[in-house]
Protein backbone atom coordinates (compact mmCIF):
# COMPACT_ATOMS: atom_id res chain seq x y z
CA UNK A 1 0.00 0.00 0.00
CA UNK A 2 1.49 3.43 -1.20
CA UNK A 3 1.29 6.03 1.91
CA UNK A 4 -0.04 8.66 1.91
CA UNK A 5 1.54 12.16 1.54
CA UNK A 6 -0.96 14.62 2.10
CA UNK A 7 -1.71 15.23 6.07
CA UNK A 8 -5.39 13.44 6.98
CA UNK A 9 -6.30 16.28 8.84
CA UNK A 10 -7.47 19.22 7.56
CA UNK A 11 -4.97 22.26 7.37
CA UNK A 12 -7.54 24.33 9.33
CA UNK A 13 -7.19 22.24 11.92
CA UNK A 14 -3.74 21.16 11.86
CA UNK A 15 -2.97 23.68 14.44
CA UNK A 16 -5.64 22.64 16.84
CA UNK A 17 -4.59 19.32 18.20
CA UNK A 18 -5.96 17.33 21.37
CA UNK A 19 -7.30 20.07 23.87
CA UNK A 20 -5.24 21.25 27.05
CA UNK A 21 -8.59 20.37 28.87
CA UNK A 22 -8.24 16.56 28.23
CA UNK A 23 -4.82 16.01 29.01
CA UNK A 24 -5.12 18.03 32.30
CA UNK A 25 -8.24 15.72 33.03
CA UNK A 26 -6.12 12.58 32.33
CA UNK A 27 -2.95 13.91 34.46
CA UNK A 28 -5.55 14.31 37.31
CA UNK A 29 -6.53 10.83 36.91
CA UNK A 30 -3.46 9.22 36.43
CA UNK A 31 -2.06 11.59 40.20
CA UNK A 32 -5.22 11.14 42.19
CA UNK A 33 -5.05 14.51 41.90
CA UNK A 34 -7.85 17.71 42.70
CA UNK A 35 -9.27 18.86 39.15
CA UNK A 36 -9.70 22.44 39.51
CA UNK A 37 -8.87 22.59 35.62
CA UNK A 38 -12.20 22.13 33.66
CA UNK A 39 -15.06 23.73 34.30
CA UNK A 40 -18.05 21.24 35.87
CA UNK A 41 -19.92 21.61 38.85
CA UNK A 42 -19.09 18.03 41.14
CA UNK A 43 -22.63 18.54 42.14
CA UNK A 44 -25.96 18.03 40.31
CA UNK A 45 -28.70 21.26 40.33
CA UNK A 46 -32.09 21.67 41.69
CA UNK A 47 -33.46 17.91 41.85
CA UNK A 48 -36.77 19.20 40.70
CA UNK A 49 -35.47 19.95 37.13
CA UNK A 50 -33.28 16.63 37.12
CA UNK A 51 -37.26 15.38 38.07
CA UNK A 52 -38.54 17.21 35.12
CA UNK A 53 -36.48 15.47 32.93
CA UNK A 54 -37.38 12.05 34.26
CA UNK A 55 -40.68 12.93 33.88
CA UNK A 56 -40.19 14.37 30.44
CA UNK A 57 -38.55 10.72 29.43
CA UNK A 58 -41.23 8.50 31.27
CA UNK A 59 -44.45 10.80 29.54
CA UNK A 60 -42.87 10.27 25.99
CA UNK A 61 -41.68 13.64 25.49
CA UNK A 62 -38.38 13.99 23.35
CA UNK A 63 -37.30 10.28 23.19
CA UNK A 64 -38.17 10.85 19.11
CA UNK A 65 -36.44 13.45 17.55
CA UNK A 66 -37.88 16.97 18.55
CA UNK A 67 -38.30 19.97 16.51
CA UNK A 68 -35.33 21.23 14.34
CA UNK A 69 -35.64 25.04 16.16
CA UNK A 70 -36.46 23.34 19.84
CA UNK A 71 -39.51 22.14 21.23
CA UNK A 72 -42.19 24.88 21.56
CA UNK A 73 -41.98 25.04 25.32
CA UNK A 74 -38.15 25.48 25.57
CA UNK A 75 -38.33 28.61 23.08
CA UNK A 76 -41.47 30.55 24.67
CA UNK A 77 -39.31 30.06 27.87
CA UNK A 78 -36.23 31.40 26.55
CA UNK A 79 -37.97 34.38 25.24
CA UNK A 80 -39.81 34.90 28.21
CA UNK A 81 -36.70 35.05 30.34
CA UNK A 82 -34.80 37.36 27.65
CA UNK A 83 -37.79 40.03 28.47
CA UNK A 84 -38.45 39.47 32.25
CA UNK A 85 -34.61 39.53 32.64
CA UNK A 86 -33.36 42.20 30.02
CA UNK A 87 -36.26 44.06 28.04
CA UNK A 88 -35.79 42.22 24.87
CA UNK A 89 -38.67 40.84 23.23
CA UNK A 90 -37.93 37.94 20.89
CA UNK A 91 -40.55 35.42 18.91
CA UNK A 92 -40.29 32.08 19.83
CA UNK A 93 -40.95 30.63 16.04
CA UNK A 94 -38.38 33.16 14.61
CA UNK A 95 -36.00 34.58 17.30
CA UNK A 96 -35.00 31.99 19.05
CA UNK A 97 -33.07 28.64 18.16
CA UNK A 98 -31.87 25.60 20.70
CA UNK A 99 -28.45 23.78 20.42
CA UNK A 100 -26.27 21.22 21.47
CA UNK A 101 -25.03 23.21 24.13
CA UNK A 102 -23.33 26.91 23.75
CA UNK A 103 -20.46 25.41 22.13
CA UNK A 104 -22.76 24.15 18.71
CA UNK A 105 -24.56 27.67 18.78
CA UNK A 106 -21.07 29.23 18.57
CA UNK A 107 -19.54 26.88 15.74
CA UNK A 108 -23.12 27.33 13.88
CA UNK A 109 -23.17 31.27 14.01
CA UNK A 110 -19.55 31.34 12.75
CA UNK A 111 -20.17 28.86 10.27
CA UNK A 112 -23.00 30.44 9.01
CA UNK A 113 -21.73 33.90 9.22
CA UNK A 114 -18.14 33.92 8.35
CA UNK A 115 -16.41 33.17 5.18
CA UNK A 116 -12.88 32.90 3.47
CA UNK A 117 -10.91 36.09 4.61
CA UNK A 118 -13.81 37.63 6.74
CA UNK A 119 -12.06 38.24 9.89
CA UNK A 120 -13.17 38.07 12.86
CA UNK A 121 -12.38 40.36 16.17
CA UNK A 122 -11.91 38.17 19.71
CA UNK A 123 -11.40 38.92 22.98
CA UNK A 124 -8.13 36.92 24.09
CA UNK A 125 -7.57 35.15 26.13
CA UNK A 126 -10.66 32.96 25.03
CA UNK A 127 -12.88 30.04 25.14
CA UNK A 128 -10.72 27.10 23.04
CA UNK A 129 -13.73 26.44 20.53
CA UNK A 130 -13.87 30.36 19.24
CA UNK A 131 -10.15 29.42 17.33
CA UNK A 132 -11.19 26.30 15.92
CA UNK A 133 -14.81 27.03 14.87
CA UNK A 134 -13.25 30.79 12.88
CA UNK A 135 -10.82 27.83 11.18
CA UNK A 136 -13.36 25.84 9.97
CA UNK A 137 -15.05 28.93 8.59
CA UNK A 138 -12.21 29.88 6.75
CA UNK A 139 -11.98 33.10 8.72
CA UNK A 140 -9.25 35.04 10.23
CA UNK A 141 -8.92 35.62 14.20
CA UNK A 142 -8.21 39.01 15.24
CA UNK A 143 -7.08 38.95 18.69
CA UNK A 144 -8.07 41.69 21.11
CA UNK A 145 -6.17 41.42 24.12
CA UNK A 146 -7.90 41.72 27.85
CA UNK A 147 -5.39 42.84 30.38
CA UNK A 148 -4.76 43.02 34.02
CA UNK A 149 -5.27 46.86 35.49
CA UNK A 150 -5.96 47.40 39.43
CA UNK A 151 -7.24 43.71 40.17
CA UNK A 152 -9.81 43.14 37.08
CA UNK A 153 -9.25 42.38 33.07
CA UNK A 154 -9.97 45.40 31.00
CA UNK A 155 -10.54 46.11 27.56
CA UNK A 156 -8.18 48.53 25.98
CA UNK A 157 -11.24 50.25 23.22
CA UNK A 158 -8.36 51.93 21.24
CA UNK A 159 -7.11 48.65 20.66
CA UNK A 160 -10.28 47.24 19.61
CA UNK A 161 -10.77 50.05 17.42
CA UNK A 162 -7.56 49.41 15.68
CA UNK A 163 -8.40 45.93 15.07
CA UNK A 164 -11.20 46.75 13.07
CA UNK A 165 -10.02 47.06 9.39
CA UNK A 166 -12.47 46.78 6.35
CA UNK A 167 -12.13 43.19 6.70
CA UNK A 168 -13.84 42.72 9.79
CA UNK A 169 -17.22 40.93 9.62
CA UNK A 170 -17.93 40.03 13.31
CA UNK A 171 -17.21 40.79 16.66
CA UNK A 172 -17.07 37.97 18.89
CA UNK A 173 -17.31 38.79 22.63
CA UNK A 174 -17.57 36.58 26.01
CA UNK A 175 -19.14 38.51 28.83
CA UNK A 176 -19.24 37.92 31.83
CA UNK A 177 -15.93 36.69 30.33
CA UNK A 178 -14.09 33.19 30.52
CA UNK A 179 -11.44 32.60 32.03
CA UNK A 180 -10.48 36.27 33.32
CA UNK A 181 -13.89 36.28 35.27
CA UNK A 182 -13.97 40.27 34.30
CA UNK A 183 -17.71 41.47 33.39
CA UNK A 184 -17.54 44.30 30.51
CA UNK A 185 -19.02 47.41 31.95
CA UNK A 186 -22.01 49.36 30.62
CA UNK A 187 -19.52 52.04 29.18
CA UNK A 188 -16.83 49.14 27.93
CA UNK A 189 -20.35 47.72 26.09
CA UNK A 190 -21.61 51.04 24.67
CA UNK A 191 -18.23 51.69 22.73
CA UNK A 192 -18.21 47.94 21.16
CA UNK A 193 -22.00 48.85 20.39
CA UNK A 194 -21.55 52.09 18.52
CA UNK A 195 -18.07 50.89 16.65
CA UNK A 196 -20.70 47.78 15.66
CA UNK A 197 -22.48 50.64 14.26
CA UNK A 198 -20.42 52.68 12.92
CA UNK A 199 -18.60 50.26 10.89
CA UNK A 200 -21.74 47.49 10.58
CA UNK A 201 -20.30 44.67 11.99
CA UNK A 202 -22.09 42.06 13.22
CA UNK A 203 -21.88 40.76 16.89
CA UNK A 204 -22.08 37.21 18.30
CA UNK A 205 -21.89 37.66 22.34
CA UNK A 206 -21.53 34.56 24.30
CA UNK A 207 -23.33 35.19 28.02
CA UNK A 208 -23.26 31.40 29.30
CA UNK A 209 -22.58 32.83 32.59
CA UNK A 210 -25.09 35.89 32.71
CA UNK A 211 -26.17 34.70 36.24
CA UNK A 212 -22.72 34.42 37.40
CA UNK A 213 -22.25 37.59 38.78
CA UNK A 214 -20.31 38.48 42.03
CA UNK A 215 -19.98 41.93 43.64
CA UNK A 216 -23.06 43.76 42.70
CA UNK A 217 -21.71 42.77 39.23
CA UNK A 218 -24.40 43.76 36.21
CA UNK A 219 -24.82 41.80 32.94
CA UNK A 220 -25.70 43.95 30.25
CA UNK A 221 -26.68 42.12 27.24
CA UNK A 222 -25.19 44.08 24.21
CA UNK A 223 -28.60 43.26 22.25
CA UNK A 224 -29.92 45.98 24.31
CA UNK A 225 -27.93 49.02 23.06
CA UNK A 226 -28.91 51.20 20.85
CA UNK A 227 -28.42 49.67 16.80
CA UNK A 228 -28.00 46.19 18.39
CA UNK A 229 -30.39 44.13 18.29
CA UNK A 230 -30.88 43.87 14.88
CA UNK A 231 -26.79 42.87 14.27
CA UNK A 232 -26.44 40.75 17.15
CA UNK A 233 -26.57 37.18 18.04
CA UNK A 234 -27.06 36.39 21.94
CA UNK A 235 -25.77 32.83 22.96
CA UNK A 236 -27.49 31.13 26.10
CA UNK A 237 -26.97 27.73 27.79
CA UNK A 238 -28.70 25.71 30.51
CA UNK A 239 -25.58 23.91 31.60
CA UNK A 240 -23.53 26.81 33.78
CA UNK A 241 -26.58 28.13 35.42
CA UNK A 242 -28.54 24.85 36.87
CA UNK A 243 -25.31 22.60 36.75
CA UNK A 244 -26.52 20.10 34.28
CA UNK A 245 -23.57 20.66 31.99
CA UNK A 246 -23.73 16.84 30.42
CA UNK A 247 -27.60 17.62 29.37
CA UNK A 248 -25.55 19.88 26.34
CA UNK A 249 -28.80 22.30 26.02
CA UNK A 250 -27.61 25.80 24.87
CA UNK A 251 -29.72 28.44 22.42
CA UNK A 252 -29.22 31.40 20.76
CA UNK A 253 -31.56 35.03 20.43
CA UNK A 254 -31.63 37.14 16.94
CA UNK A 255 -33.45 38.77 14.59
CA UNK A 256 -35.21 36.31 12.09
CA UNK A 257 -32.56 36.93 9.36
CA UNK A 258 -30.02 36.01 11.85
CA UNK A 259 -31.52 32.76 13.17
CA UNK A 260 -32.40 31.75 9.59
CA UNK A 261 -28.90 31.67 8.93
CA UNK A 262 -27.41 30.11 11.70
CA UNK A 263 -30.12 27.53 11.67
CA UNK A 264 -28.95 26.71 7.96
CA UNK A 265 -25.35 25.63 9.80
CA UNK A 266 -27.03 23.77 12.91
CA UNK A 267 -29.40 21.98 11.06
CA UNK A 268 -26.18 20.52 9.54
CA UNK A 269 -24.41 19.53 12.81
CA UNK A 270 -26.42 18.16 15.21
CA UNK A 271 -29.95 19.04 13.73
CA UNK A 272 -31.53 18.34 16.95
CA UNK A 273 -30.30 16.94 20.51
CA UNK A 274 -31.56 16.28 23.90
CA UNK A 275 -34.85 16.32 23.57
CA UNK A 276 -36.15 15.39 27.36
CA UNK A 277 -33.83 17.94 28.34
CA UNK A 278 -35.41 20.86 26.63
CA UNK A 279 -38.62 19.94 28.67
CA UNK A 280 -36.91 20.46 31.81
CA UNK A 281 -34.65 23.48 31.20
CA UNK A 282 -38.13 24.95 30.70
CA UNK A 283 -39.08 24.79 33.79
CA UNK A 284 -35.57 25.58 35.16
CA UNK A 285 -36.01 29.14 33.24
CA UNK A 286 -38.76 29.39 35.55
CA UNK A 287 -37.33 29.00 38.59
CA UNK A 288 -38.42 32.07 41.26
CA UNK A 289 -35.34 34.68 41.92
CA UNK A 290 -34.19 32.54 45.25
CA UNK A 291 -32.22 30.03 43.09
CA UNK A 292 -30.21 32.71 41.00
CA UNK A 293 -29.46 34.03 44.66
CA UNK A 294 -29.10 31.15 46.41
CA UNK A 295 -26.56 30.29 43.22
CA UNK A 296 -24.86 33.40 43.55
CA UNK A 297 -24.64 33.11 46.64
CA UNK A 298 -22.83 29.97 47.07
CA UNK A 299 -20.57 30.51 44.06
CA UNK A 300 -19.25 33.76 45.80
CA UNK A 301 -18.45 32.36 49.34
CA UNK A 302 -16.57 29.47 47.31
CA UNK A 303 -14.87 32.11 45.38
CA UNK A 304 -13.58 34.00 48.35
CA UNK A 305 -12.27 30.22 49.85
CA UNK A 306 -10.03 29.57 46.78
CA UNK A 307 -8.97 33.17 46.48
CA UNK A 308 -8.13 33.35 49.80
CA UNK A 309 -6.23 29.89 49.63
CA UNK A 310 -4.33 30.45 46.24
CA UNK A 311 -3.24 33.95 47.83
CA UNK A 312 -2.20 32.35 50.75
CA UNK A 313 0.04 30.04 48.87
CA UNK A 314 1.78 32.87 47.02
CA UNK A 315 -0.27 33.52 43.75
CA UNK A 316 -1.47 37.24 42.55
CA UNK A 317 -5.22 36.49 42.43
CA UNK A 318 -7.12 38.17 39.98
CA UNK A 319 -10.89 38.01 42.04
CA UNK A 320 -13.43 37.15 39.28
CA UNK A 321 -16.78 39.40 39.18
CA UNK A 322 -18.30 36.64 37.33
CA UNK A 323 -18.31 32.83 36.19
CA UNK A 324 -16.58 30.34 38.33
CA UNK A 325 -13.00 30.44 37.47
CA UNK A 326 -9.78 32.67 39.08
CA UNK A 327 -6.93 33.57 37.29
CA UNK A 328 -3.84 33.80 39.04
CA UNK A 329 -0.19 35.23 37.87
CA UNK A 330 2.69 32.02 38.81
CA UNK A 331 5.56 34.96 38.66
CA UNK A 332 5.43 35.66 42.66
CA UNK A 333 6.26 31.77 43.16
CA UNK A 334 9.31 31.94 41.29
CA UNK A 335 7.50 30.50 37.70
CA UNK A 336 6.46 32.29 34.53
CA UNK A 337 5.84 29.15 32.09
CA UNK A 338 1.86 28.30 32.77
CA UNK A 339 2.36 25.48 30.91
CA UNK A 340 5.58 23.84 32.74
CA UNK A 341 3.94 25.02 36.37
CA UNK A 342 0.47 22.83 35.50
CA UNK A 343 2.52 19.84 34.36
CA UNK A 344 4.55 19.77 37.67
CA UNK A 345 1.40 21.24 40.01
CA UNK A 346 0.11 17.39 40.57
CA UNK A 347 3.25 16.27 41.51
CA UNK A 348 3.93 19.22 43.80
CA UNK A 349 0.59 19.65 45.64
CA UNK A 350 -1.94 17.45 44.20
CA UNK A 351 -3.60 19.80 42.27
CA UNK A 352 -4.82 20.49 38.19
CA UNK A 353 -5.38 23.88 37.15
CA UNK A 354 -5.26 25.32 33.27
CA UNK A 355 -2.34 27.32 31.85
CA UNK A 356 -4.17 30.49 30.38
CA UNK A 357 -1.82 30.54 27.44
CA UNK A 358 -4.12 27.94 25.64
CA UNK A 359 -6.49 30.66 25.09
CA UNK A 360 -3.98 33.43 23.66
CA UNK A 361 -2.70 33.69 20.01
CA UNK A 362 -0.15 35.89 21.75
CA UNK A 363 1.40 33.22 24.08
CA UNK A 364 3.62 35.53 25.81
CA UNK A 365 0.86 37.45 26.94
CA UNK A 366 -1.09 34.71 28.54
CA UNK A 367 2.25 32.62 29.47
CA UNK A 368 2.32 33.33 33.38
CA UNK A 369 -1.23 32.91 34.26
CA UNK A 370 -2.88 30.05 35.73
CA UNK A 371 -6.86 29.56 35.40
CA UNK A 372 -7.85 27.59 38.78
CA UNK A 373 -12.13 26.33 38.85
CA UNK A 374 -14.29 26.97 41.96
CA UNK A 375 -17.91 25.04 41.05
CA UNK A 376 -16.66 22.27 43.37
CA UNK A 377 -17.99 20.98 46.88
CA UNK A 378 -16.82 22.97 49.56
CA UNK A 379 -15.01 20.20 51.32
CA UNK A 380 -13.20 19.88 47.60
CA UNK A 381 -11.89 23.42 47.79
CA UNK A 382 -11.10 22.99 51.30
CA UNK A 383 -8.53 20.48 50.81
CA UNK A 384 -7.38 21.71 47.55
CA UNK A 385 -6.10 24.78 49.22
CA UNK A 386 -4.59 22.85 52.12
CA UNK A 387 -2.56 21.04 49.31
CA UNK A 388 -1.79 24.45 47.70
CA UNK A 389 0.15 25.30 50.89
CA UNK A 390 2.90 22.56 49.90
CA UNK A 391 3.96 25.03 47.31
CA UNK A 392 4.94 27.84 50.14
Amino acid sequence: MTAMTRPLLNRRLAAFGTTIFAEMSALAARTGSINLGQGFPDTDGPEEIREAAVRALRDGRGNQYPPGPGVPELRTAIADHQRARYGLEYDPDTEVLVTAGATEAIAAALLALVGPGDEVVALEPYYDSYAACVAMAGGTRVPVTLRPHEGRYVLDLDELRAAVTPRTRLLLLNTPHNPTGTVLTRAELTAVAELAVERDLLVVTDEVYEHLLFDGAEHVPIATLPGMRERTVTIGSAGKTYSFTGWKVGWTTASPELTSAVRSAKQFLTYVSSGPFQYAVAEALRLPDAYYDGLRADLQAKRDLLSEGLAEAGFEVYRPFGTYFVTTDIRPLGADDGFAFCRSLPERAGVVAIPNAVFYDHREAGAPFVRFAFCKRTDVLEEAVSRLKRLG
